[in-house]
């Protein structure tokens, strides 16, 4: 650990740290366990090139989770300034079990609680980041203007820039975008969302339980969560049961899982190109 950071941290808590030990953090951060004097763990992660506002961003949206939720969601103890030279986030640790034999139902469940407990409107109050990508949350008043101006668009425009983007993709981008209000179908309130709901962002508590990590929150459509789940797996289907059991889904919900899985291809193809070009081409096609 940097030793700045390890000082900052030891300030922070008023107490000394007396280990430190690499664990995994995803794809980007440097993560730690760190234990402090008088037994304390807590889970710390930084990232030496972060944006200021990233994990003030993350810790702002696990606390918007954690208001509504049901589900665990790990309790922030600290993070770094906005306008502070070292980037991160110092959060609860949550040893990990093995996933109790409830653990699909209350996962299903608690994520439908925490779409139906709503949120102000489609957006969010600060923008945040997906993956390291930044993520625009400027409010619209439906989520149809909020899903193309707020998630596609930019995305796409990420895609062009880079050269990425052919011109049958572009074309096919403008006729699905024309087909939006039909293909959503009936408005649904705004919910509240992770953000970024794949199988790496669920951890299994000290007792089994499920939890939440690592979001990229707004309001949205509830869809979005579920079809992102179903885009890379780990998930089974017992989850997706107990949800339409607690808040079922609205008709169509099956034929929007490759709409709802757009955006997040899209953030995959800025961020690694390849096959994820082809699977964005993929579906616009398939909707335009």
């Amino acid at each position: 650990m940097n030793p700045r950071l390890r000082a900052e941290l030891e300030a922070r808590f008023g107490a000394k740290l007396r280990s430190v030990e690499r664990v995994s953090g995803g794809d980007i951060n440097e993560a730690y366990s760190a234990e402090l004097e008088g037994g304390r763990r807590v889970f710390v992660k930084t990232y030496p090139s972060a944006p200021a506002s990233l994990f003030p961003a993350e810790a702002r949206g696990l606390d918007w989770l954690r208001s509504r939720s049901g589900l665990r969601v790990p309790e922030v103890l600290a993070v770094s300034e906005p306008a502070g030279e070292l980037g991160y986030l110092a959060l609860e640790w949550l040893e990990s079990a093995s996933p109790a034999r409830d653990f699909d139902e209350r996962l299903g469940q608690g994520l439908a609680e925490l779409h139906r407990s709503g949120a102000p409107g489609f957006g969010l109050d600060h923008d945040n980041f997906i993956g390291s990508l930044p993520q625009s949350n400027g409010a619209r008043e439906s989520w149809v203007v909020f899903f193309r101006e707020q998630r596609l668009e930019p995305q796409l425009a990420r895609l062009v820039a880079a050269r990425r983007a052919s011109f049958s993709l572009r074309r096919g981008f403008e006729r699905l975008v024309a087909r939006l209000p039909e293909l959503w179908g009936e408005p649904e309130p705004a919910a509240r969302l992770h953000g970024d709901l794949w199988g790496g962002n669920l951890h299994v508590g000290p007792s089994g339980e499920p939890c939440l990590i690592d979001p990229a929150v707004y309001g949205g459509h509830r869809e979005i969560d579920l079809g992102m789940m179903r885009l890379f797996g780990g998930f089974a289907e017992r989850v997706f049961q107990a949800y339409d059991e607690a808040f079922p889904l609205s008709p169509g919900a099956a034929e929007r899982v490759a709409l709802c899985q757009l955006y997040p291809l899209l953030v995959h193809a800025n961020l690694f190109g390849g096959s994820y070009v082809g699977s964005v081409e993929r579906i616009v096609a398939q909707y335009s």
